[in-house]
């Protein structure tokens, strides 16, 4: 299962669908649903057959998961020394990626059969959904820096397109021009960190790089180290802009206003986007560079921790306002990018010190079942009440039970309750923080109550509360049966032996949680539980109480602490006006002057000699004469 004829049907499958879809959509339109979930059935298969080889027959020798590279070919060459790849790498975490990208992808492609029926662009819509796929699939197979950052643009390219797929409305547009305009400001800092790295590492592919920028000594990591800018050196610089394209494309502060806004593509969309896939690409990245970050540059990791705790922080406080339900998923998905980005923070480079690196790789898989799980369920609810509004909601536990388990399910993963998934990813990202990072780990507790509280206000609102709609109906079959199967997913995966199979260093991680730290993130999510049922369990007035008492403070917390006015103020105040605008004035009237200035002269000057042109011979000699005499007259009285 380890061929490179295998591993490379995994993403050109999808690639087929794009293009069959693409040229023959029209003619395809009835059975677009049904071929391309088929392509996405076969990457699945074939991606859970490579897992299985990988992790208990041929991928671990004596006691260390290897590195394989079953395809490598030559694109091109630019000299001896540089030349750039395509290939596929395997090893723990680019396997454990393409069982998440085709098991989400499949769910969703399962799903929109039945939630995109009747759109006249339905078969379009699966044409992007296979795009996605085997961009998302090229990039977590990269075996050097140029792969990853073409498939990253090519993954940037089809979220524009899946995003604004409603193209006649507004919002959608906007949204898509958003998620784009800022995902390249990011990218801008990602290319620019990848020429720094690939110069003085002397080299794109990644088992190359990271040799020369963690070996000590060697004259690459010297080279890099004494190079600097600014006081800090070219490894700091190129790192750091890495981690940049990561946050923008991960959605962490400050580059985290697309996200929102994205929320207006169709709801699987979200679910395959915003759950498991381009959200994690940054943490993905992160950890694709692990060891340069841990062993070369341990300080600039600790600020990508902090990073990381502050968006995690900030967007459960956001998430605890909002109204919209799949706006309080799309800042409960920062959140726990948040979590997984501060994980890898705290973290050291082998062994027990890698126990942050194994957490956050193991959150981001529980994480892309229950938030699949929860993307979905909104769906179902959406579709049912026509409205992405909680008022417009309730009581519908009743009307939709499969939809109502599911969902609570899900809430109770993500509030880390035992003995579901989130539980055990988030009690290890809990302990690494508390081992390495006290105020990270605090700040990370505090996100844990705030999780469960926001999660379980969101819950009540849907399915209990005061019922608001009378026409409500539990979801079709090909729509309940992706959540049922995300639901086990969601409830049993925490019991995988992670921290055996993914590791910082290739080698089994064994790590026991003891019950005593495991009380106080319990309690809090509990707390938070009880909290939100007691305000929203049933329909009352404390709810508005409390965002009366708390005034202006709530109403920062509601307009997501007016990050994007602030980003609007200085695009229109700073940049248009004082940087745009004086360039426009100066390309107009100086440059432009001078060109077109520089042409009108011309024109007259040939006009007014265009007259001398009159075919005699007589004036041509006479002209003739004219400058011998001129000449003359130069040459003997003046030089």
């Amino acid at each position: 299962m380890l061929s490179a004829t295998n591993i490379a049907l995994i993403p050109l499958l999808p690639l087929l669908g794009f293009v069959l879809l693409g040229l023959f959509g029209k003619q395809l339109k009835p059975f677009a649903g049904i071929l391309a979930t088929a392509l996405i059935l076969v990457s699945a298969v074939l991606a859970g057959g490579a897992a299985w080889t990988y992790f208990f027959a041929n991928g671990r020798v004596n006691d260390v998961y290897q590195t394989i590279i079953p395809l490598n070919i030559e694109w091109l060459r630019f000299n001896n020394q540089l030349s750039i790849q395509m290939g596929l790498l395997l090893d723990p975490i680019s396997v454990m990626m393409l069982v998440v990208v085709t098991l989400i992808s499949l769910m969703v492609h399962i799903y929109s059969n039945s939630y995109m029926h009747g759109e006249k662009r339905f078969a379009t819509y699966f044409a992007y959904l296979q795009l996605f796929t085997f961009s998302m699939l090229g990039l977590v197979l990269a075996t050097n820096i140029f792969q990853t950052y073409f498939f990253w643009e090519l993954v940037g390219v089809s979220s524009f397109l899946l995003i604004g797929y409603y193209y006649d409305k507004p919002s959608a547009v906007a949204a898509s021009k958003k998620a784009f305009i800022v995902t390249r400001f990011a990218d801008l800092g990602f290319l620019i960190g990848i020429l720094v790295l690939s110069y003085y590492g002397g080299s794109l592919d990644f088992q190359t790089l990271i040799q020369q920028l963690t070996t000590p000594h060697t004259p690459a990591l010297d080279a890099v180290n004494k190079a600097s800018f600014l006081g800090v050196s070219a490894l700091t610089w190129g790192l750091s802009l890495v981690f940049i394209g990561g946050a923008g494309k991960s959605a962490l502060f400050p580059l985290h206003i697309w996200l929102p806004d994205a929320m207006e593509g169709p709801t699987p969309v979200s679910a395959l986007i915003h759950a498991a896939t381009m959200v994690v690409a940054g943490v993905y990245l992160v950890a694709r560079l692990f060891p340069i970050y841990a062993i070369s540059a341990p300080e600039l990791l600790a600020a990508i921790g902090w990073v990381g705790a502050i968006s995690a922080v900030i967007a459960a406080l956001i998430a605890c306002t909002q109204t919209d339900i799949k706006r309080v998923l799309a800042y409960s998905t920062m959140s726990q990018i948040g979590y997984m980005m501060f994980a890898l923070g705290v973290s050291g480079y082998g062994g027990e010190a890698g126990l942050g690196f194994t957490a956050s790789m193991f959150h981001l898989f529980t994480h892309a079942l229950f938030k699949a799980l929860l993307f979905l369920g909104a769906g179902a609810v959406i579709h049912a009440v026509h409205s992405n509004e909680m008022h417009d909601m309730g009581g519908l536990r009743k009307q939709m039970p499969i939809t109502h388990i599911s969902f609570l399910i899900a809430c109770l993963a993500i509030a880390g309750v035992p003995p579901l998934s989130g539980f055990f990813s988030k009690e290890e990202i809990l302990l690494a923080a508390y081992q390495n990072n006290t105020p990270i780990y605090w700040i990370a507790l505090i996100t844990s109550g705030l999780t469960a509280f926001y999660m379980f206000r969101l819950y009540f609102r849907i399915f209990w509360n005061k019922p608001h709609t009378g026409h409500a109906h539990e979801a079709s079959a090909i729509m309940w049966l992706p959540l049922v199967l995300l639901a086990g997913g969601a409830a049993f995966s925490g019991l995988i032996p992670f921290g055996e199979l993914v590791s910082s260093d290739g080698k089994a991680l064994h790590n026991e949680l003891h019950l005593s730290f495991s009380i106080a993130p319990v309690a809090l999510g509990v707390l938070g539980i009880l909290i939100a049922a007691w305000l929203y369990g049933k329909e009352n007035a404390k709810p508005a109480s409390i965002q009366n008492s708390l005034g202006g403070l709530f109403q920062a917390v509601y307009h997501k602490l007016y990050i994007d006015e602030l980003y609007l103020f200085l695009t229109k105040s700073v940049v248009f006006a004082l940087i745009a605008k004086p360039a426009a004035w100066i390309d107009q009237h100086i440059i432009n002057a001078a060109v077109n200035g520089s042409a009108s002269i011309t024109q007259k000057i040939s006009s007014n000699i265009k007259t001398w042109q009159s075919g005699k011979v007589q004036d041509y000699g006479l002209y003739f004469l004219g400058g011998v005499v001129a000449l003359a007259v130069l040459v003997l009285y003046i030089w």
